[in-house]
């Protein structure tokens, strides 16, 4: 449940489309997940942690049996799975909050996430696969709900130099502005 979870938390996929993942469709060289679509969604390839990759590796097989797909394939045994434990967790740490939490709360806490970091739209569209940027505008609606009495915080640097700027570029740092031979980058903390 831990890499399905995880799974879930990187990539905001559908629990159907984590169901139908194969083992070549992890690609452990370039880092990356191929997603076939449901829901009429696109199909997407999209960036996995080196701590991810090492969990599904390390799931357990039966060397007996060949795998067509990489989990379950029934998506509902999965949730019932899933509910079993959340509910034991919720009781355990007397936390009924637990309880709202499904594998969908991961998509939308991924694109939240995603749209609140970089503000674009068409990012947040294409990492979730909608067809409709109709379908994505829900997840500026909960960033702006979620992160209102928040304010952006940046970490600012200054480049004096074109190694600097490569460095701060690497970084993942944006250029704000120019003033003579200084750069101005600023990145979201």
């Amino acid at each position: 449940m831990a890499t399905i979870l995880q799974i879930l938390k990187e990539t905001g996929i559908r629990i159907g489309e984590l169901t139908q993942l194969t083992p070549t469709d992890l690609d452990t060289e370039r880092k990356t997940l191929s997603i076939t679509p449901e829901k009429g969604s696109t199909p997407r390839i999209l960036p996995i942690s080196d701590k991810l990759i090492t969990m599904i590796q390390n799931l357990p097989k039966d060397p007996r049996i060949k795998y067509d797909t990489i989990f379950q394939p029934h998506k509902n045994a999965l949730r019932t799975y899933f509910d079993k434990q959340r509910k034991t967790l919720a009781k355990k740490l007397c936390n009924p909050r637990l309880m709202k939490i499904s594998f969908h709360t991961f998509r939308h806490w991924k694109g939240t996430t995603e749209y609140h970091a970089t503000k674009d739209i068409i990012h947040v569209k294409t990492i979730l696969g909608h067809k409709s940027i109709d379908s994505t505008l829900i997840y500026i609606n909960l960033e702006s709900a979620l992160y209102l009495q928040t304010a952006d915080n940046f970490t600012c640097k200054v480049a004096h130099d074109e190694k600097e700027e490569a460095e701060l570029i690497e970084a993942g740092f944006t250029l704000v502005n120019n003033r003579g031979e200084l750069a101005f980058y600023k990145k979201r903390k």
